[in-house]
């Protein structure tokens, strides 16, 4: 026994020795992902510093193969808004392994980040062959061809990802598509399949819900452009019960206001409406109308000014403006708003028809018919380019006003029949021209660009012995 245990004390430290060269050489063999396991634990808890020290230390002991090292440097420049360089980084990763998806994902990222729309959906196509079931990148590629405005292609692509797998934010992308396509029915459609998939989510919730509001909005407001002003209303009080904070909705209930010419009762709504939306010039358009048609003309000028701050390209802000300047007795000022807004109009004849009348009562009658025959030139393009009725205010303004400067027989228009079903009209110029958005409603921009036609009366002039007639902006 004692042989015995002697011979296997001597054969224990011979088999330790042969296997410790084996070993030495394991641990001295180079590791390039050695230190991957620190770096991935200095990122989770956000110790950026720490992790870029250690990432700094393994790109130099390998000499900057470390696939992970620069993943991770990447997505480190990224937080910190160094897009192209973190662009840079994953273009290496990508050189490096080629065939991972992962790597081209996040290059397309920086691309999109960077605003290269096209060059991320490229980016993203090839990371799709590599992993056709991957959701994120189908995703990703449907909103890079939102931002193309490349609609069919971006549905397309949030259809497929919500079939490889259903998230919220595809959902809502896709029912943005809709939005901007005008489509308010799809979008509701898409987002009540979204509040079934996640009904805790309240972002989705609280857009299907305004979503419904914005739907019965529209429908009032179409009631409101055909002079359906109760009915309006009543769609109107239901939006109110909901939204009573709604500045679009104070809006419209004030023009329709307007439209039954209950102009105390629109003050009052679309006051409140400027109160809850201060910045909408839309909003500030329509009190300015509202003063002119109350005869308060101080009070337009200010709010037609402050419209002007918002929106400083529209021409008929400038020439309710200089109306409102020319009843305020402030002649040159009202030129000078006239000037601006010719100056910015293309195509509507209103603006020429108020400043010739502005320059016949100053006396420069030569200047007045050079503004009557630019009207007409915007008249006779209006006329070829759609079948419209011109409101019959402006018609009459406008033959006396050429009768008064010897060219009524060169008129380019003939007076239309009044509609007797309808007591509001639809404005000539401004309603066709330029295809302007309602603002509000139909019916207010209608209601603006009408009462614009409308003045005092032409000063008689000598040698013909009677007078013509102008109105001013108020109806």
């Amino acid at each position: 026994m004692a042989e015995e245990r002697t011979v296997m004390r001597t054969q224990l430290p011979t088999s330790a020795e042969s296997q410790n060269p084996q070993l030495k050489k394991a641990l001295e063999f180079p590791i390039l992902e050695k230190q991957n396991w620190l770096i991935h634990l200095h990122y989770i808890h956000k110790d950026y510093e720490a992790c870029k020290a250690v990432i700094k230390e393994q790109l130099r002991e390998t000499q900057g193969l470390c696939e992970y090292a620069l993943y991770v440097q990447a997505l480190i420049f990224r937080l910190e808004g160094n897009i192209q360089d973190s662009l840079e980084l994953f273009q290496t990763c990508a050189v490096l392994s080629p065939q991972c998806a992962d790597n081209l994902k996040q290059v397309a990222r920086s691309l999109f980040l960077l605003g290269k729309h096209k060059a991320a959906t490229e980016v993203y196509n090839e990371a799709a062959k590599l992993n056709q079931k991957d959701w994120e990148i189908c995703h990703n590629l449907g909103v890079c061809y939102i931002y193309l405005k490349q609609f069919n292609k971006a549905r397309d692509q949030l259809h497929h990802a919500l079939h490889l797998n259903r998230h919220d934010l595809t959902y809502i992308m896709l029912g943005k598509i809709h939005l901007l396509e005008g489509n308010l029915d799809k979008a509701i459609e898409i987002y009540k399949k979204a509040v079934e998939f996640s009904p805790e989510n309240t972002e989705l919730l609280t857009t299907l819900g305004l979503l419904y509001l914005q739907a019965i909005l529209a429908a009032g407001s179409m009631m409101q452009t055909h002079g359906d002003f109760d009915v309006a209303l009543t769609k109107y009080r239901i939006v109110a019960c909901a939204v009573p904070e709604s500045p679009p909705l104070w809006n419209n209930i004030g023009m329709c206001f307007f439209g039954k010419k209950k102009y105390v009762a629109a003050i009052s709504c679309l006051k409140r409406a400027n109160y809850l939306a201060p910045f909408d010039w839309k909003i500030l358009y329509n009190l300015g109308l509202v003063h002119l048609t109350m005869q308060q003309y101080a009070s337009a000028f200010h709010f037609l000014s402050a419209a002007i701050n918002f929106q400083p390209k529209m021409a008929e802000l400038y020439m309710l403006l200089a109306v409102a300047l020319t009843n305020l007795e402030d002649t040159e000022n009202a030129k000078r708003a006239y000037a601006e807004a010719v100056h910015l109009d293309k195509c509507n004849p209103l603006v020429n028809l108020n400043y010739a009348v502005l320059l016949y009562n100053q006396g420069q009658k030569r200047e007045a018919l050079a503004q009557y025959q630019e009207m007409e030139k915007k008249v006779n393009l209006l006329k070829d380019s759609s079948s419209l009725e011109f409101d019959s205010e402006m018609v009459e303004v406008a033959q006396k006003l050429g009768a008064a400067l010897h060219v009524g027989e060169a008129l380019v228009w003939t007076k239309p029949a009044k509609d007797s079903r309808s007591q509001h009209r639809t404005t000539s110029a401004s309603k066709a021209a330029c295809f302007q958005q309602p603002l509000g409603s139909n019916q207010a921009l209608g209601q603006a660009m009408s009462s614009a036609a409308a003045y005092r009366k032409l000063p008689s002039e000598r040698g013909e012995g009677r007078e013509k007639e102008e109105r001013n902006i108020d109806e």
